[in-house]
């Protein structure tokens, strides 16, 4: 059973930084493109960040790009993102997405979610 599961969200003030990690499980995704959503209360699942399988294609939305970096992990079928400068704007659960190739991923469509990790950014 494949399982993608998020970690490293917490509760922290604007202007600080955190890691988030998904860890995959269940199959190879070696050759799988991961992202990253979030969706804050009351909005809709919105596109963070995607890297190709390689590592070698990353993209970010408007909102997060120069802030959010996305990356594989040392461990296998790992992925992270390494958040900086956050804002208030950035509360949201945020999900790991795996599968689907990056344009597929990024409009919302990969083959498996996971189910969140809570990330709250205080004033």
């Amino acid at each position: 059973q494949v399982q993608l599961v998020e970690s490293g969200g917490g509760l922290v003030q604007a202007g600080d930084s955190l890691k988030l990690s998904c860890a995959a499980s269940g199959r190879t995704f070696s050759n799988y493109a991961m992202g990253w959503f979030r969706q804050a209360p009351g909005k809709e699942r919105e596109f963070v960040a995607a890297m190709s399988w390689d590592g070698g294609s990353t993209y970010y939305s408007d909102s997060v790009k120069g802030r959010f970096t996305i990356s594989k992990g040392s461990a296998k079928n790992t992925v992270l993102m390494q958040m900086n400068s956050l804002k208030p704007e950035d509360t949201a659960v945020y999900y790991c997405a795996a599968g689907g190739g990056t344009s597929r991923l990024r409009l919302g469509q990969p083959a498996y979610w996971g189910r969140g990790t809570q990330v709250t950014v205080s004033t």
